[in-house]
């Protein structure tokens, strides 16, 4: 069993369509099919059941990716160790984020990693953190900046920062008028109950904001109707403006230059948007993860 065999498969795995990989490979598809013909043999097992339209895996290939990824991100971090220890910092990063994380900026993290070492091919995959930690998870990912909820299967978290959540509406919303303007965290501390009966805009269900705010009101016994999903803050803050709904957000969005002239106002429920940093579970991280990390400790320390 070599290297690229491991690589075949999970090129497979992942387009679900031996031609599809065998481009993103850039191998000729009668090679790819041989060589996972082959490794099936080994193996003793079908890994892919195949139609004449897509494949997909088998209960024993599912078995066997997990430990593929694992190997070949092994492999991988092997090779970069060794080129370390030599002086030539090279190797691919892999980073997942949240939009609008507040508390610390992985853009400009990745943009000082690169100044320091040029060598490292650096990705970042922007997503709910839902998807981030089954990334992760997976292996897909180094790392990722995630909004998570305690305990998260199959990573470790390294946390960051908490941040209470809060209702953000329209200045003259009946919840807060006061008959003038109010600044940010003016007002009452606001129940769950306090907020039945009105109209949310809410980020799509895999974000963390989202969930967080989920669980508020789930605690509570209260029901909401979210009558807009958006993947984006901006729009978010936009429609909130607008009129056309309030939001229960995480603090820092409350800064933004964009909710400017709305009202934010405290809840009276102890719910927090927890920052961290997830990473495998088995703890190995890439030289380049470890040193964006280290970086992340210096800025925390200065």
């Amino acid at each position: 069993m070599e290297l690229r065999h491991l690589e075949h498969f999970v090129a497979v795995s992942e387009e679900q369509h031996f031609t599809r990989a065998a481009e993103r490979l850039h191998i000729a598809q009668s090679g790819l099919s041989a060589s996972v013909r082959a490794l099936e043999r080994e193996l003793g097992a079908d890994l892919f059941t195949r139609t004449t339209r897509r494949v997909q895996l088998t209960a024993a290939g599912r078995a066997f990716l997990v430990e593929a990824r694992r190997t070949l991100a092994g492999a991988a971090a092997a090779r970069e160790a060794v080129a370390a220890v030599r002086g030539l910092f090279t190797g691919t990063l892999a980073v997942g984020t949240e939009q609008c994380m507040g508390i610390v900026d992985p853009v400009s993290l990745l943009a000082d990693l690169r100044g320091r070492h040029p060598g490292v091919e650096v990705h970042m995959v922007q997503s709910g953190s839902a998807h981030l930690l089954e990334e992760v998870r997976r292996g897909t990912l180094d790392l990722a900046f995630v909004v998570y909820e305690g305990h998260e299967e199959g990573v470790r978290i390294r946390p960051l920062a908490a941040e209470p959540m809060m209702l953000l509406c329209r200045p003259d919303h009946p919840l807060v008028f006061s008959g003038e303007p109010l600044t940010t965290y003016g007002g009452e501390p606001l129940s769950a109950q306090a907020l039945a009966g009105e109209v949310f805009v809410d980020l799509h269900r895999d974000w963390g904001a989202r969930r967080a705010a989920d669980a508020l009101f789930a605690a509570s016994g209260t029901r909401r109707t979210v009558a807009m999903e958006v993947n984006d803050v901006y729009t978010l803050l936009d429609l909130v403006a607008r009129g056309l709904g309030v939001a229960v957000v995480p603090r820092p969005v409350t800064h933004k230059d964009q909710a400017r002239g709305l009202a934010a106002v405290p809840l009276a429920a102890d719910t927090v948007w927890s920052v961290g940093i997830a990473v495998p579970r088995s703890g190995r991280l890439s030289p380049a993860a470890q040193a964006l990390l280290e970086s992340l400790t210096a800025i925390e320390h200065k």
